[in-house]
């Protein structure tokens, strides 16, 4: 049976009026939900640490900004939005002593609650508003007067938690679009799985494999790049908007019969086995543990692995040959996120 889909009929705007709304951190999701709520009505609050840059930011857009401690004080309903292993620190020296009976914690990601970085009193609320797209999506297609999709969920808090849950999708526009209910469990482990064995591990560890079979075997590298990285966004976008079936039928014959034939010995059923394994290391807590313990020991791993990435030959050759396509953006991503970095106070 399909999973049902809750759109702006099913919430209860009201639940949210004349309530204290406070979201903790500016960066991508949290400004994004903060001006949508705001454009829907609410009474938005910001909170943030003293020296954050994101004060003057979240000023100059029509908040009042105060510090994390006080805007749990002051709200009824509390959304944590700064990144994963950031959260339990803030939740311990600045939220949980300002929680009271009833109020409402909202996230957008479940990691914190799920593997119990972050415990909260049974007598708050707990639920998550998670849309399925980045912060400034969801504030462009609020702007166009559409919405992005979005998951809830309900931790604690039953009925009325869900009630709290359905009006936050509707004030950030989600309902708009469709909004589908989820657990804490769910959402964590499989967004986690996505990530690390298909959507960010498994391709890049995919185009790189390919890149470097192709050069090895006396291609040049330019041509390995089209063929392994280059026309991937055409594949990609064609399965986003029709579906694998409706890929295949785009492309050309001899295209769907190497498909068909030959993506089996690539994806193998050892391939399969260690999408298993990962699974089942997020769903132990395994990856998790390993995450917190990298984070707090300072990053070393984490950043000697992303600095071999960047030194990949086909970083270089890819590089070259953008320069070549005046149909793609140009963007200097690193640059790009240093610079939203420094005005959001990160």
């Amino acid at each position: 049976m399909p999973t049902k889909v809750y759109t702006s009929k099913d919430a209860k705007p009201a639940v949210l009026k004349n309530k204290t709304l406070a979201v903790i951190g500016y960066g991508s999701q949290g400004h994004a939900h903060a001006l949508n709520l705001k454009d829907s009505g609410y009474n938005v609050i910001i909170g943030l640490y003293p020296k954050s840059k994101s004060i003057e930011v979240a000023k100059k857009q029509g908040f009042k900004v105060m510090s994390t401690a006080d805007a749990v004080k002051a709200a009824d309903v509390i959304m944590i939005a700064a990144p994963d292993m950031k959260q339990a620190d803030i939740y311990k020296s600045d939220i949980e002593p300002n929680l009271s009976k009833g109020k409402t914690l909202i996230f957008t990601h479940g990691l914190s609650i799920h593997f119990k970085l972050i415990k909260a009193p049974k007598d708050v609320n707990v639920v998550m508003v998670a849309p399925k797209g980045p912060g400034h999506e969801v504030r462009s297609q609020y702007k166009e007067g559409k919405g992005v999709p979005a998951l809830i969920a309900v931790y604690q808090g039953g009925k009325v938690a869900k009630e709290i849950a359905l009006a936050w999708a509707y004030g950030i526009g989600a309902t708009r679009a469709g909004v589908l209910e989820t657990s804490f469990k769910e959402e964590t482990e499989t967004d986690l799985f996505g990530e690390q064995a298909v959507l960010c591990g498994g391709v890049s560890a995919l185009i790189m494999a390919g890149f470097e079979t192709l050069v090895e075997a006396g291609y040049k590298p330019e041509m390995a790049y089209f063929e392994c990285c280059h026309e991937l966004k055409l594949i990609t976008d064609l399965i986003v908007e029709s579906g694998i079936s409706g890929m295949r039928f785009s492309i050309s014959e001899t295209a769907k019969y190497g498909d068909i034939t030959r993506g089996s010995r690539v994806i193998t059923k050892d391939t399969k086995k260690n999408m298993k394994k990962i699974l089942s290391e997020i769903q132990s807590g395994k990856f998790v543990n390993e995450w917190v313990k990298e984070y707090k020991g300072g990053l070393k791993n984490y950043k000697k692995l992303l600095a071999e990435g960047e030194k990949h030959q086909i970083e270089k050759v890819g590089q070259r040959l953008r320069a070549f396509m005046p149909w793609v953006a140009k963007r200097n991503i690193k640059g790009v996120q240093a610079a939203y970095d420094s005005k959001s106070g990160k």
